[in-house]
């Protein structure tokens, strides 16, 4: 009988509560576009590293590659207020280093998605079957979008 191998974890490190999936959602939910940006019609993301202390805590949070216009700093409020749950590793305190992005997205003006489609098409009807170069079959197509 052979025994699978097993990997062994060794550290525990850090999660948020709920996954990666929760943590998305509290960045959407808690962002604030900055006023400056909004302004400017600024668009990107921010690039962040941060470290996770064994109690949850997020400390020494920095920007890799930011956009300015007040984009920066609202990355850096939204990664301080992120709380990961706690670790244990039997007596080791540990800090671990993490990487995130933020993105800051514009809402475009795009339609909703409800059209209507007008089609109108001649009502002459040829006695022929095969078309001739002097027929006019004409069809115009009307798209409304809301």
């Amino acid at each position: 009988m052979t025994q699978k191998n097993k990997k062994k974890k060794f550290l525990n490190l850090p999660k948020y509560p709920g996954g990666s999936a929760y943590y998305k959602r509290f960045i959407f939910d808690n962002l604030a576009y900055p006023e400056e940006a909004l302004l400017n019609g600024i668009e990107g993301s921010v690039y962040l590293s941060f470290t996770v202390n064994d109690f949850g805590d997020v400390i020494d949070a920095k920007v890799i590659k930011g956009l300015g216009y007040g984009c920066d700093e609202e990355a850096l409020r939204l990664v301080r207020l992120v709380k990961f749950e706690k670790v244990k590793n039997r007596g080791i305190i540990i800090q671990s280093m993490r990487r995130t992005r933020i993105d800051f997205r514009l809402k475009s003006n795009k339609t909703s998605g409800l059209s209507i489609n007008y089609v109108l098409k001649s009502t002459e009807k040829s006695t022929s079957t095969e078309k001739k170069p002097g027929d006019s079959h004409i069809n115009y197509n009307y798209t409304i979008k809301f």
